[in-house]
């Protein structure tokens, strides 16, 4: 009779578990203007993080295709000095951001409402969720953001916006407004998907130094 197996041991990659082990950081500049994206939403303290629970988004007159397009050349453009990151986490409320997991979480999240939004208008049942989300800080998630990482996040994100972008521009004001299914409307979801700037703006933009910049003050995610 063999012995009983007993599995392996699991790092625990909650931020909770990880935070203890980050370093205090250093102040640095503010983001260059070149950064500043006004077709973005302002990620204030007037809301938590896009992944904390349930608040009505606010939406203005802007085309809701350019506001998703918008924060994606945001999140770009601060991606874009990455390459110069430490390797050390950005605490933000009580989690935890890097390059990696600031392009994990904004295409993660675009995805996640896309399919929303497609299984509303061919009147299926969406998907019940089940992300980890900003919960956790993988191992992926801590690796060197290289040039060839940034050549992906761009092609990754360009085209997740270009759907976004072409599904939008088709939908009637009667369907950006009056959305079938239940949840908020397609008009609220793009507004709600560009607070994705958010994720970037915990990491921000880094100088060439590598040193990593200091997280914006946010309320405590839940």
């Amino acid at each position: 009779m063999t012995g009983t197996k007993h599995a392996p041991d699991v790092p625990d990659t909650s931020d909770e578990a990880l935070k203890t082990d980050v370093p205090d950081t250093p102040d640095v500049a503010d983001a260059p203007d070149a950064l500043d994206a006004p077709d973005v939403p302002d990620a204030s303290d007037a809301f938590d993080a896009p992944d904390a629970p349930d608040e009505v988004p606010v939406t203005d007159g802007r085309d809701p295709a350019q506001v998703v397009t918008g924060m994606v050349d945001h999140v770009l453009a601060l991606a874009a000095t990455w390459t110069a990151w430490d390797g050390r986490p950005l605490p933000a409320g009580d989690r935890l951001y890097t390059p990696h997991k600031a392009i994990r979480r904004v295409a993660d999240h675009m995805i996640d409402h896309l399919a929303e939004m497609e299984a509303r208008l061919a009147g299926e049942e969406t998907l019940p969720d089940h992300w980890h989300a900003s919960a956790i800080t993988t191992a992926a998630d801590l690796a060197p953001f290289t040039g060839a990482d940034l050549d992906e996040a761009r092609s990754r994100l360009t085209r997740l916006a270009r759907i976004w972008a072409n599904r939008l521009d088709v939908l009637t004001p009667g369907l950006l407004d009056r959305s079938p299914g239940t949840g908020w409307t397609f008009r609220q979801l793009a507004f709600h998907v560009a607070e994705s700037a958010y994720y970037a703006d915990c990491v921000g933009a880094l100088p060439a130094g590598g040193t990593s910049g200091p997280a914006p003050d946010r309320t405590t995610e839940r």
